[in-house]
């Protein structure tokens, strides 16, 4: 009993945590905000998130992520709640 008792209360911390995450505005946020705030995006992704966006001009939609290269609809589903523009 105890361990299901630690079980839920880390699970509502973890999502207490999530949801007190402050939005991502991806067209504007830099390559480090990028890569500590959003899941599966690490350096490399962050990176050609922000050289897609000076290049190509700021994403008219979130789904819009998909035409960076290694971005695809699980990395934009995973971070929905967060990602803003």
């Amino acid at each position: 009993m105890k361990k299901l008792k630690i079980f839920f209360t880390a699970c509502m911390l973890m999502f207490s945590a999530s949801m007190l995450a402050a939005p991502v505005d991806i067209n504007t946020a830099d390559v480090k905000t990028l890569e500590t705030e959003l899941v599966g995006v690490g350096l490399s992704k962050a990176q050609a998130i922000v050289d897609y966006r000076k290049s190509h001009g700021k994403f008219s939609s979130i789904n819009d992520l998909v035409n960076v290269k290694g971005i695809g609809i699980k990395i934009i589903e995973k971070n929905k709640e967060k990602l803003v523009l």
